[in-house]
């Protein structure tokens, strides 16, 4: 006789029930389907082939583990139970409570808007100090194991729906020369090794690194290990370190060293004519300016340090052949000065045969080295000052804002050279791309992703920052390489920089000087002594002074008036005249914007003595003794020539 469908339906329910208790007594998925490779004992380290649905979790967990927390749970449940319930005093208080509650539910509701803006209260904090405590590790499992596991999950045969962290055991600081990286791959090996260990090095960024297979038993792996890798530490006292330094040519500086000991230098006249530093506070790009500065002022060049913060560099107060300018009026005049002296050199390039310059670059004068200290503060400060002593008919755009942008632009024939660093080299702050462009060597120090995908989005992928100290990114014709700067102190770059040999003539030509240009009516700040920066352009005679301008009413056309005579008694030379004339005529070593911030600033600055229209007249002999008594802006200075 056949079953009913009601026995049919217990049968099934019972068997079902049997399962359930089985599944739940031994740590099994509920519904009976496995998603991952976990055992009782072992934990799952990938997706079966065959599961669809996304997989929690918990089904990585071994069967013994699911097992005791799910006994745990039901004897918390039992314990709870049988203590409210258990005794006959205990049950007819819990039943009592129970009727209280369901007759006037008041409290209750009470207690449950109370409990619940506690509750809701205490799962916000508690996930917000959750998500700052993990997020390290979320942003880490997103820049670099879910990119890896992208790449080598159809190679090694595991399936896309595999938690990337069963199997890639990826320290966050993998970058760090004693890290190990282990990945787990399948038992069966049917894979390609070398494809597999390609994909690795480019996803991972890797450089110089070992590879180890382990292909016996079932604990098969993948040991990825730094083969080798940059000194710990690079000091001039270190063995060799002094012999290396002294053999660098004079153009290539070295930066540090690299993996294998290689050296690792920039070339300002094969590779780029100057340097871009990214780091943030902390990251140590003053000891890279000190130590690539001080053997440039070894070999001969000048330096002009341009230091908002007074104190990055004390090691070069005092050196021959550096210029410290302390403050931003200081800066605004020496950027000037410098792109005077940039188009002065330009000129003298002109009238030398084509391949002079490259046998005898030092025909235009002596290389010029300008350390740019923090220039998104420089910047706004060049840019704030220029604000402040413009005049009515100057250019809005700070003339030391485009200086900076000229030196940038001339070539290395010139032999300027720019080292800025930067905290956040953005196009704003250097002052458009076009001027980050001419920067083709990036030294990049403890960078964010964004930092990186912006100064040198041509590398990828993007190699993991390091906290080692000293260890940066130097990125030269699009490839970076690891390098361990040489950490110089104050006093070995002072000694250092000393050493040298010293550039005693600005310009070696046999050519004539180039024809005169007049200076910019634009400049610079209380200038320092004019000995003390290049060579400036020839002041104009009185008689190639241009005189006032009046425009002829029939034709338009301006047409120039005859200076007012010199009144009786007086010199030809001492006719009062306004601050633009007399700096063009009288005082060519102090630009017009210290002259104007000299007004403003030195209580020993000479009276007017009228007034033409707008503009105020002094006598030239009272302004040429007050340029020779005034005090000089900076005392570090040495004479270029």
């Amino acid at each position: 006789m056949g079953q009913s469908k009601f026995d049919r339906q217990v049968e099934e329910t019972a068997e079902a029930l049997a399962f359930g208790i089985g599944r739940f007594l031994s740590g099994r998925p509920m519904d009976g389907v496995r998603k991952t490779n976990a055992t009782f004992w072992r934990p799952g380290t990938r997706v079966l082939p065959k599961a669809e649905a996304p997989v929690r979790r918990s089904a990585y967990r071994p069967g013994w583990q699911r097992a005791a927390l799910r006994l745990s749970g039901l004897a918390a449940t039992g314990s709870a139970g049988y203590w409210a319930l258990g005794e006959e005093e205990r049950r007819d208080t819990t039943l009592t409570t129970v009727r209280g509650l369901i007759d006037d539910p008041a409290p209750l509701a009470a207690a449950v808007q109370t409990g619940g803006i506690t509750a809701v209260s205490t799962a916000a904090v508690g996930g917000a100090v959750y998500g700052l405590a993990t997020r390290r590790r979320r942003e880490f499992t997103r820049e670099w194991l879910i990119p890896l596991h992208e790449a080598i999950s159809v190679p090694l045969g595991i399936p896309e729906l595999t938690d990337p962290r069963r199997y890639l055991h990826i320290p966050r600081n993998f970058s760090d020369d004693d890290a190990e990286i282990r990945i787990d791959v399948p038992t069966h090996m049917r894979f390609n090794e070398d494809q597999v260990a390609d994909l690795v090095k480019k996803k991972l960024a890797l450089e110089n690194v070992s590879f180890t297979w382990r292909r016996a038993g079932a604990d098969t792996h993948l040991t990825v290990k730094k083969r080798q890798t940059p000194p710990k530490m690079l000091r001039l006292s270190d063995p060799g370190v002094r012999e290396i330094l002294a053999k660098m040519p004079e153009s290539a500086p070295l930066i540090g060293l690299g993996s294998g000991r290689r050296k690792v230098s920039v070339d300002l006249d094969a590779d780029s004519p100057h340097v871009l530093i990214s780091a943030g506070t902390g990251g140590g790009k003053s000891t890279i300016l000190r130590t690539i500065c001080c053997q440039f002022i070894h070999n001969g060049a000048h330096a002009y340090v341009l230091d908002f913060k007074r104190i990055s560099h004390t090691w070069a107060r005092g050196v021959p052949g550096v210029t410290y300018c302390r403050d931003i009026a200081e800066i605004h005049d020496a950027l000037i000065r410098l792109a005077q002296e940039g188009r002065r050199r330009l000129g003298l390039a002109e009238q030398f045969e084509d391949d002079v310059l490259e046998r005898e670059p030092w025909r235009v004068g002596p290389r010029l080295v300008i350390l740019l200290e923090e220039v998104n503060a420089t910047m706004t400060q060049l840019k704030w000052y220029w604000a402040k002593i413009r005049e009515s008919g100057d250019p809005k755009t700070s003339p030391a804002v485009d200086a900076l942008g000229q030196i940038l632009f001339m070539g290395r024939q010139v032999r300027l050279h720019v080292l800025l660093v930067a905290q956040s080299a953005t196009t704003r702050a250097i002052g458009g791309p076009e001027m980050r462009e001419n920067f083709a060597t990036r030294i990049l120090v403890r960078y964010t992703l964004n930092a990186w995908r912006m100064l040198v989005p041509e590398v990828s992928p993007i190699p993991m920052p390091s906290d080692h100290k000293g260890r940066v990114q130097v990125v030269t014709r699009g490839r970076a390489q690891e390098t361990q700067v040489l950490n110089l102190s104050n006093a070995e770059a002072r000694e250092w920089a000393m050493s040298g040999t010293r550039t005693e003539r600005t310009t070696g030509s046999p050519a004539p000087r180039p024809p005169h240009t007049p200076a910019p009516t634009t400049a610079g700040p209380l200038a320092d002594d004019p000995s003390t920066l290049p060579a400036a352009p020839a002041p104009l005679t009185p008689a190639a002074v241009p005189g006032p301008v009046a425009v002829d009413t029939s034709s338009g056309a301006p047409t120039a008036k005859p200076a007012p005579p010199a009144p009786p008694g007086v010199e030809p030379g001492d006719v009062a005249v306004g601050l633009r004339t007399a700096q063009q005529n009288h005082l060519p070593g102090i630009t017009l914007a210290a002259l104007r911030w000299a007004r403003a600033n030195d209580p020993d600055f000479p009276p007017t003595v009228g007034k033409r229209g707008a503009e105020f007249l002094y006598h030239p002999g009272d302004l040429k003794k007050w340029a020779r008594n005034r005090p000089r802006g900076t005392a570090d200075t040495d004479e270029l020539g």
